[in-house]
């Protein structure tokens, strides 16, 4: 179950395949609809500003340490939670 967002936050897409992030948005309304307008595939997710994703799953309980390696600089960088609201596009599954 996604955690609520506290703060400010913004929506950020990958794109299915993508290495990097093609769009940042203020608002789900404005990347859907760019999602929408280009039938896009990949995820949405809303990511809260100042905080990464990994120090937002321990500050919310998301995520707890149990292992050494889970602090460390190569398991931090690559660190994603599906607890984070998000939703999957693919233009083929709508209708």
């Amino acid at each position: 179950m996604a955690q609520a967002a506290v703060g400010p936050d913004v929506w950020v897409f990958h794109g299915m395949g993508g290495r990097f992030t093609s769009g940042v948005f203020t608002t789900r309304e404005k990347a859907e609809a760019w999602i929408m307008k280009h039938e896009l595939t990949g995820i949405l997710t809303r990511y809260p500003l100042d905080v990464s994703a990994y120090d937002w799953a321990l500050e919310t309980g998301a995520f707890r340490v149990k292992k050494p390696e889970q602090t460390s600089a190569e398991f931090i960088q690559k660190f994603t939670s599906a607890s984070q609201e998000h939703y999957h596009y693919d233009p083929h599954d709508i209708g």
